[in-house]
């Protein structure tokens, strides 16, 4: 069996809730010994975030999401002995990864220029919700917030004149998982840049940045346009039509990208016409003239039924697209072609459902050979390791 990508890399792992672990799961996917640091007793805070919970388990579904794949070892580092022992993995670690508050790791003498001294080719990644620096650098915060702070919920939902209109969360924590993939990113890259200097990095990475860098499209609507964005429901605010459609028994999703793609579109539809049309031939007509075209493509879409209308688009290379639920969505053929839902190994469960990583490599595919760990289940293992006595250790209540 081939060896993950990232075999030969160890992370310390000294987060918990989502963003960062989010991190922590794709090293673990890509091969890394990921050696996740959880409280004696409590563990990852996600840990109890259900139901739903684990049959004949004390975790949550949500922790289950994002921890598959790491060792779990239970320090209590307020112990001098606890601190200790994670100096002792950082010797050995090529990363450590955190989300504690901006100081909260210096009392241990576990914040990155303590653990950076003692490994200096360590890469040291710090997640928080504003940064290292800065009037918030000492506020604590949640994806919600940081969706609301950083503009995401000023333009999802629908409008304010319009039924159920107002400012909406997106319905998975993105920030926090874009946060995730951003820190895995910056991880890889230093990693990369190590091999050149032998020394490792500081990245300091804020839940709010992140925001702000993947409003996209939309900053650059302001940016350039001087038109504060605001909520479209899902109607696209730069190209049109994407939006979602009734039909005549239920409904859909289009998503027009280019002239030519609406012209297949009208074409499908028994309406070619449109695409001579002057107020709908090109995208910026059709973006000026929303209403109209919408009103249009209303009354010409009552006449096909679901499966009908996304047929018929399918077929002329149009994209469009059923809106499932989350069940729908694994009896997708593709999702089960791709086999993105496994069953892995559990401890107490026997096995868990997981949904895996989208990364498909064909030298170092991604292995799945452990599920999310039970608090503590690695401890004993570790310690012996690092040669230490976890029967001393545990009678002192340090892990």
């Amino acid at each position: 069996m081939a060896e993950g990508a990232l075999s030969h890399i160890r992370v310390l792992d000294l987060s918990r809730v989502m963003a960062a672990p989010w991190c922590t799961q794709i090293l673990a996917d890509l091969g890394a010994d990921v050696i996740k640091i959880e409280r004696p007793g409590e563990g990852d805070d996600t840990r109890g975030w259900g139901p739903p919970f684990l049959p004949g388990g004390r975790d949550a579904g949500y922790f289950l999401a994002c921890n598959r794949g790491k060792r779990s070892v239970t320090v209590d580092m307020a112990k001098p002995e606890g601190q200790a022992i994670i100096r002792k993995l950082a010797e050995s670690a090529d990363v450590c990864v955190e989300n504690f508050k901006v100081g909260a790791l210096a009392r241990y003498g576990l914040d990155a220029a303590s653990l950076r001294a003692i490994n200096p080719r360590l890469v040291y990644c710090s997640v928080t919700g504003f940064g290292q620096s800065g009037p918030r650098a000492g506020q604590a915060a949640y994806d919600f917030a940081i969706q609301a702070m950083g503009g995401l919920m000023s333009i999802t939902g629908e409008r304010d004149d319009a039924p159920g209109g107002g400012p909406q969360k997106v319905g998975v924590p993105v920030v926090d998982m874009m946060t995730g993939m951003y820190a895995t990113v910056g991880i890889l890259a230093a990693l990369e840049r190590r091999n050149i200097t032998g020394v490792g990095e500081r990245i300091d990475l804020a839940m709010l940045d992140v925001q702000a860098a993947f409003l996209s499209n939309q900053s650059m609507n302001w940016l350039m346009g001087g038109k504060t964005p605001t909520r479209h429901g899902n109607r696209h605010p730069n190209v049109q039509p994407q939006d979602v459609f009734p039909c005549a028994d239920g409904h859909f999703v289009l998503a027009v990208g280019n002239d030519g793609q609406f012209a297949k579109m009208a074409a499908a539809v028994g309406r070619p016409e449109w695409a001579n049309d002057s107020r709908f031939a090109t995208n910026r007509a059709r973006v000026e003239n929303g209403d109209a075209m919408r009103a249009a493509l209303l009354a010409r879409f009552a006449d096909f039924s679901r499966a009908e209308i996304t047929a018929a688009l399918e077929s002329a290379g149009v994209p469009a697209a059923p809106i499932n639920t989350i069940p729908q969505v694994f009896e997708e053929a593709q999702i089960q072609h791709r086999n993105m839902l496994r069953r892995l190994p559990h401890a107490v469960a026997g096995d868990v459902p997981t949904v895996v990583s989208p990364l498909n490599f064909t030298e170092t595919p991604l292995q799945y050979e452990k599920g999310p760990p039970v608090l503590g289940q690695h401890t004993a293992e570790i310690l012996a390791e690092l040669g230490l006595d976890h029967a001393a250790l545990a009678a002192k209540g340090v892990v």
